[in-house]
C-alpha cells in the first residue's frame, strides 16, 4: 500500500484479532458457567461489574438496514417462532425469510434482522453460533455497540485466545426485555461437548443503523455472566437439533 493510500482501520491486526477476542466471548461465558456447575452445582458466576448504559435509538422505528418489514414496540412473541435451521460453525442457526438474517456474505456472515422481538432473538442466536467460527472472527465486531466495549474487546485482541473446545447447541430461550429498541436475550444453551449441561446466557442487543447489535459492558466483557441451569423450566424451548 502506498503512502497516499489512507489506512483502512478495520484490518489492523489489532482489530483483526479483536474479532478472534469477540468469538470467544461466548464459548468462554460458557465454560465459565459450566466450570462453576462441577464445583457447586447452585453457584451462578458473578456479572461483569461495568455495565453500560443502553440508550434509545434517535429514530425507534427505522427499517431495517435490508429492507426486511415489521416493528414491534411491545414483545409479542407468544410462541417459538418458525424457522430454518443451518449449522453455522458448530452450532444450528435460526433464519427466515421475514425475521433475517437478510443479508448473508459469501463466507457465511450473516446480518440483517426484523426490527421485532424475534428479530432480536434470531440475531442473539445467529451472533452466537458465528462466534463458534473463527474464520468469521473479524466480522463479529460489526455486530457490536460502538463504543467503549466495543473498543476494549478490539484493543484486547492483542492477548486473543485460540479456539474453543466448548460445544452448544440453543434449547431454549426468555425474551427478559423489550422496548422496540433494546431487548435482553436471555439464551438456554445445551453445552453439547459436556454432556448436555444447560446454561443461561442472557446478551442485550440495541437496535442501531438498521439492524440489532450485540451490546458489551465498557470492559468488553458481556455484560450478564452466564449461569448453569438445572432445566428449561420458564423457557420456551425452541431448538434446531
Amino acid at each position: 500500500m502506498s503512502d497516499a493510500e489512507p489506512r483502512n482501520p478495520f484490518t489492523r491486526r489489532s482489530f483483526v484479532l479483536g474479532g478472534v477476542l469477540i468469538a470467544g466471548l461466548t464459548a468462554a461465558a460458557i465454560a465459565l458457567a459450566f466450570t462453576s456447575v462441577n464445583r457447586d452445582p447452585t453457584a451462578a458466576v458473578a456479572a461483569s461489574t461495568s455495565t453500560p448504559a443502553i440508550t434509545t435509538t434517535a429514530d425507534p422505528a427505522a427499517a431495517s438496514v435490508c429492507g426486511l418489514p415489521g416493528y414491534d414496540k411491545t414483545n409479542n412473541l407468544t410462541a417459538a417462532p418458525e424457522a430454518k435451521w443451518d449449522i453455522v460453525g458448530t452450532m444450528a442457526a435460526p433464519g427466515s425469510k421475514k425475521v433475517g438474517p437478510g443479508v448473508t456474505g459469501a463466507d457465511g456472515f450473516r446480518s440483517c434482522y426484523s426490527h421485532t422481538p424475534a428479530g432480536a432473538l434470531f440475531s442473539v442466536v445467529n451472533f452466537t453460533a458465528m462466534s463458534s467460527d473463527n474464520r468469521l472472527a473479524p466480522h463479529l465486531p460489526d455486530l457490536l455497540i460502538p463504543g467503549p466495549g466495543r473498543d476494549a474487546a478490539v484493543t484486547a485482541g492483542s492477548g486473543s485466545i485460540g479456539q474453543s473446545s466448548v460445544r452448544v447447541q440453543v434449547a431454549g430461550y426468555i425474551i427478559t426485555a423489550y422496548t422496540g429498541d433494546t431487548a435482553t436475550v436471555d439464551l438456554a444453551v445445551a453445552v453439547t461437548s459436556s454432556g448436555g449441561q444447560l446454561v443461561s446466557l442472557p446478551l442485550p442487543v440495541q437496535w442501531v443503523d438498521g439492524d440489532w447489535k450485540i451490546v458489551l459492558a465498557d470492559n468488553g466483557q458481556p455484560v450478564f455472566a452466564a449461569s448453569p441451569l438445572q432445566s428449561l423450566g420458564g423457557y420456551t424451548p425452541w431448538s434446531g437439533v
